[in-house]
């Protein structure tokens, strides 16, 4: 059976946890941001978790991840 291929646009903005989970980044934190205030951009730091019901459709993308 040959490899299955990763896709790529979802592993530049995908990862696995150590949990299985899937982290994302939180989005608005790449321009503007003279315009948004401290607070926010510090909650913009963190990552985040993708929803339960996409994660199914998530890891088909990212097999070997």
């Amino acid at each position: 059976m040959t490899k299955m291929k990763t896709n790529r646009s979802a592993a530049k903005r995908f990862r696995l946890s150590g949990t299985g989970r899937i982290r994302r980044t939180k989005c608005g934190g790449n321009h503007g941001l003279s315009n948004k205030n401290r607070k926010r951009l510090r909650r913009l730091r963190d990552n985040d978790m993708v929803a339960h019901e996409h994660e199914k459709r998530l890891k088909a993308l990212l097999p070997y991840g």
